[in-house]
């Protein structure tokens, strides 16, 4: 079976490089700080009085549940943590979050944790080195994500990455536009 959890990822050099690697424990309360950022919070949920982005997370339990099917991971700028990523196989993690998904998707959510490090362009290199990580196996198909239906400026994010609207879904409360990036569609506009 393929999995989700991978060696880290390198992306540019210098001060600017990127590392994303797995999430440790050592990441907990880092995780835990951005989890209750509001504007974290604003993108993961449209409840007004929502306290923590990613309700019911306990995040030293979820670290500790990384897997072949799902994985955290922490994203560094020069050494600091400045994001996190989460990459699952929807059609086999447990929590079947994703309902009865296809064989041979990735799904992946990222969110960036301070506001200095918004609107930076690291957004979009930690998902472009993801998207190419996760069609490294020959065996994906497509990637699925599932932004806020009400998150205008995510859509707009996803769709010049090339990710294709598939429609609107609840996933429980959350009232989300599912994208989809097919492999031919990556393969086309990466030259792979």
């Amino acid at each position: 079976m393929p999995s989700v959890m991978w060696p880290p990822l390198r992306v540019g050099a210098g001060d600017s490089e990127l590392v994303i690697r797995v999430a440790t424990l050592d990441d907990v309360p880092t995780l835990e700080r951005w989890d209750v950022d509001p504007d974290v919070i604003a993108c993961t949920s449209d409840d007004p009085n929502a306290e923590q982005a990613f309700a019911g997370a306990i995040w030293a339990d979820e670290i500790a549940a990384n897997s072949d099917v799902s994985c955290y991971y922490i994203v560094e700028l020069a050494g600091r943590p400045i994001a996190g990523m989460q990459v699952i196989d929807p059609h086999l993690e447990p929590t079947h979050y994703w309902g009865e998904a296809e064989e041979n998707q990735r799904a992946i959510d990222i969110w960036i944790g301070d506001a200095k490090d918004r609107n930076a362009g690291h957004g979009a290199r930690m998902m472009l080195a993801m998207m190419a990580q996760c069609f490294a196996d020959p065996e994906v198909t497509a990637i699925v994500i599932d932004p806020l239906n009400s998150n205008k400026n995510a859509h707009r994010f996803y769709q010049r990455l090339g990710f294709k609207v598939v429609g609107r879904r609840f996933f429980e409360a959350d009232d989300c536009l599912v994208h989809r990036l097919m492999r031919e569609d990556w393969e086309a506009a990466h030259g792979a």
